[in-house]
């Protein structure tokens, strides 16, 4: 005897050979032809577009230069205030985070007094 999942009934059930062979409904494929072509409009050469499409000029080798200028400022700080503001938050939440976090830890640690 044959059997296959059943997805209504989430368990194993008797079936045909032809079924167990074949689960789910997948039937091999009969039919060798092609698709139909639904979109049938021509395709555009992109030789009739420019090699590049974005707005302003390249200011990476700027950037590269300024960044790599060696006046012993870190890389994160190259750019003055925005992002020493940003460094210094950044450090202020992570320290206040450690000591949320120690804190929390000591008070779970301690039993409560009934």
């Amino acid at each position: 005897m044959y059997y296959k999942f059943s997805g209504f009934t989430q368990k194993l059930a008797g079936a045909w050979a032809s079924d167990a062979y074949n689960p789910q409904g997948l039937r091999p494929v009969v039919s060798t032809e092609a698709p139909p072509i639904i979109f049938a409009t021509p395709t555009k050469m992109t030789s009739s577009y420019p090699a590049y499409d974005y707005a302003g000029k390249n200011k990476v080798p700027e950037l590269q230069k300024f960044f790599q200028k060696p006046d012993g400022v870190p890389v994160h700080l190259k750019r003055g205030l925005p992002d020493q503001m940003l460094y210094r938050t950044t450090m202020a939440l992570t320290l206040g985070g450690t000591v949320y976090c120690l804190i929390a830890l000591y008070m779970a640690s301690q039993p409560r007094n009934k």
